[in-house]
């Protein structure tokens, strides 16, 4: 007899019972790294943020799972339904609180339905209309997931219970199986290729050097450097700087070798980092900061760094984080993602299907007009 249970902490959950749950590729789904934000103050009400973890259970055996929020705002989502919202209030309906599955901050894909199976996903799938409708809230959201849990939710029929919205992210792939930089460089045509070499050099020339750490190598002083630059970033935009000190702590102990760290030195002096996470084939930009602006340092420490390290690993793609069309130069080809949405007002979810097919067409007419401008001599990622 399986039975549904809601998991205001993830610690309530046995981090061995969770992760035995996923293949261990996708850091994000990771007890240690979910389970780490709620302890090290990362996630606040205030901001939004209220852990609300789905789970099916087989007596005390954990059999399917979903990292799950109760959402005061949209804050942090990369998914944006403000419009919703402001649809709700012209209303005077509340679209606030709704349940989130997601990971926090993090717009990377990969699994949210936790599972030792199709059929478990499946029956906690159905299990969440019905624990939505009966909490009183809105809607339910999966964001960013991958093809194996969008096979779950079936077409976007007019029967579909899931609203399905598309998006557009730009990410490195390295099909072509290049060894070096270089092998990278000699897919490009021309243009592209001389930009690439002179925005590095331009940055060799400033005297920067680079140096690449995992956890296990961070020091307390890498780790208190990226945390400023991260902060300063999010100050210059006016953001909410939501992860703390505690936590980059927290990664270099827990995810040893998944976190990945690049600083920019100049004088001996760390002026610029990007932190990054590491699963089994992907790297994953997260964020970025720089105490002093160079020509080309951002490119350099965001991304081509980045591309070295995956070339040297052997992994296989370079997620480097939400927006920028300005990446596609850089060898970033644009890429769709997928969020799928439960609305329980019948009458919002008939309007938003809709709303859904014609912002879904205008995104496809934007990505092939992104994909013209490949920087491959081919027009692919070789």
């Amino acid at each position: 007899m399986t039975d549904f249970r809601v998991h205001r902490r993830l610690a309530e959950v046995p981090a061995a019972a969770w992760d035995a749950l996923h293949d261990g590729r996708n850091p994000f789904v990771a007890h240690d790294f979910l389970c780490g934000l709620e302890a090290t103050g990362c996630l606040r009400e205030d901001w939004g943020w209220t852990p609300l973890h789905l789970g099916l259970w087989d007596g005390e055996t954990l059999i399917a799972a979903a990292p799950g929020y109760l959402k005061g705002n949209s804050h942090g989502e990369f998914v944006f339904d403000q419009a919703w919202a402001q649809a709700y209030a012209q209303h005077g309906l509340d679209y606030y609180p709704k349940w989130l599955c997601a990971v926090p901050y993090s717009p990377v894909t990969g699994p949210r339905l936790l599972a030792r199976d199709q059929g478990a996903k499946r029956r906690l799938l159905d299990a969440i209309p019905r624990f939505i409708e009966q909490a009183g809230l809105s809607s339910a959201h999966f964001n960013f997931h991958g093809d194996v849990d969008e096979a779950l939710f079936g077409d976007d029929g007019l029967d579909a219970n899931w609203l399905l919205r598309e998006d557009i992210q730009y990410h490195w792939r390295n099909d072509a199986g290049w060894a070096a930089f270089e092998d990278y460089l000699g897919a490009m045509d021309r243009k592209h290729r001389k930009n690439i070499r002179q925005e590095r050099r331009k940055v060799h020339d400033t005297g920067i050097s680079f140096r690449i750490v995992h956890g296990d190598e961070a020091l307390g002083s890498d780790l208190a450097a990226m945390h400023r630059f991260y902060l300063q970033t999010f100050a210059e935009y006016g953001n909410w700087p939501a992860l703390t000190l505690d936590f980059l702590h927290h990664l270099a102990r827990a995810m040893p070798r998944q976190l990945v760290i690049v600083l920019a030195e100049r004088d001996g002096k760390a002026i610029a980092g990007a932190l990054c996470l590491r699963g089994s084939d992907t790297l994953y930009g997260r964020y970025w900061g720089a105490a002093e602006l160079h020509p080309g340092l951002h490119f350099e420490t965001c991304y081509y760094q980045g591309i070295d390290y995956c070339l040297r690993e052997g992994l296989a793609r370079f997620e480097p984080g939400a927006q920028g069309r300005h990446k596609i130069a850089r060898g970033f080809l644009p890429t769709p993602v997928r969020s799928r949405h439960h609305v329980v007002d019948p009458r919002f979810a008939r309007a938003l299907r809709d709303w859904c097919v014609e912002e879904r067409n205008e995104v496809w007419r934007h990505l092939q007009q992104l994909r013209s401008h490949s920087p491959f001599r081919d027009g692919t990622a070789g």
